[in-house]
């Protein structure tokens, strides 16, 4: 990225603010990345462990395929998701707070008996499933805020201040040779002067 400036003191100035501002930020972000990273990590984890743990309870219950065949599906659904938000590093993410079911009445006299067991098992289920769902977008939202605080502390790192380092030694080396210049030339005025006031 080329850093547009002005050979005088002004652009110095603003530059040199710049650079400062960059550099005094450049910690702050840096810390802020690795504690995204950290979170994603967290949360690939605990996604991976939802998985795991679901597919066990699916297994579980592979034995009673034959009685899924009978059970009514309309008997139960989710009603509501209560989910929160919470900022981890900055980023606002989801919290998953409870799962509301709404369960149809049937008469527990003239259902299966395994109706109560299977409705709990759903729940269950469900509820494990949504949780999941929760923690991958959670770790969607944090890995994507880490790409853009990783692209901002490389342009900053590789390139911002780099430039404005750069920037501001070429302005000041211009500006000492201008004061270099201005002074030879007072010194050749002066001499001639004197050589001119001696004849």
């Amino acid at each position: 990225m080329a850093i547009k400036f002005q050979y005088n003191k002004t652009s110095l100035q603003v530059l040199e603010k710049q650079l400062k501002v960059r550099v005094k930020a450049l910690p702050t972000i840096k810390n802020k990345e690795s504690a995204l990273r950290i979170e994603v990590k967290k949360a690939k984890d605990e996604g991976k462990r939802l998985e795991d743990e679901l597919r066990a309870a699916m297994a579980s219950y592979e034995n009673m395929v034959g009685l899924w065949a009978e059970f009514r599906t309309d008997l139960i659904r989710v009603e509501d998701v209560h989910l929160d938000i919470k900022k981890i590093a900055g980023v606002k993410t989801p919290v998953l707070h409870g799962v509301d079911f709404a369960v149809q009445p049937f008469s527990v006299f003239n259902a299966p008996k395994w109706y109560l067991g299977g409705v709990a098992i759903l729940k269950q289920l469900v509820h494990i499933s949504i949780q999941r769902e929760v923690f991958t977008m959670k770790m969607e939202l944090l890995d994507y805020a880490r790409k853009k605080t990783t692209q901002k502390v490389n342009l900053f790192e590789k390139v911002q201040i780099p430039g404005y380092a750069d920037a501001i030694r070429k302005i000041k080396r211009f500006m000492e040779d201008e004061d270099n210049l201005s002074k030879s030339a007072q010194k050749i005025v002066k001499t001639r002067q004197e050589e001119e006031a001696s004849l």
